[in-house]
């Protein structure tokens, strides 16, 4: 992409911020160059926090009716899948996926309920206490 050609379209996502892209100058040099967005991304960006929101309330559901534990609820809720909190918490993936169950998680340590609170940026109250959702 050319500099010329670097979207400058307002980004509401952005909140009023720049962000980087790398452009071609006229030399055909690459420069970091400030873009405002563009509405496709805009778009992107829109439809992937709605589809976050929408799993959010499934959790919910589900760890209302007894079905999954706290953590998918949190996870989406922080705007994570089971690849970032299971890399954020030092996990792997089945092991957080293993911890969606209502009886595996009930039986979590402290240290490893700690990583997930760590994780997840919230109090380790929330993620044991059911009043707490």
């Amino acid at each position: 992409m050319k500099i010329k050609d670097t979207p400058q379209e307002i980004n509401k996502t952005l909140d009023g911020a720049k962000k980087a892209l790398y452009a071609q100058d006229d030399n055909g040099e690459y420069k970091i160059i400030a873009s405002a967005g563009w509405k496709v991304e805009e778009m992107a960006t829109l439809a992937a926090i709605e589809e976050l929101k929408e799993q959010e309330k499934a959790a919910f559901k589900e760890y209302l009716e007894g079905r999954l534990s706290p953590l998918p609820y949190y996870m989406y809720q922080k705007r994570m899948d089971i690849s970032i909190l299971a890399c954020t918490a030092g996990m792997c993936k089945w092991r957080v996926k293993r911890h969606f169950k209502p009886s595996v998680f009930k039986k979590l340590n402290n240290n490893i309920l700690m990583r997930y609170a760590e994780a997840l940026d919230i109090k380790i109250e929330d993620l044991t206490h059911n009043d707490r959702i």
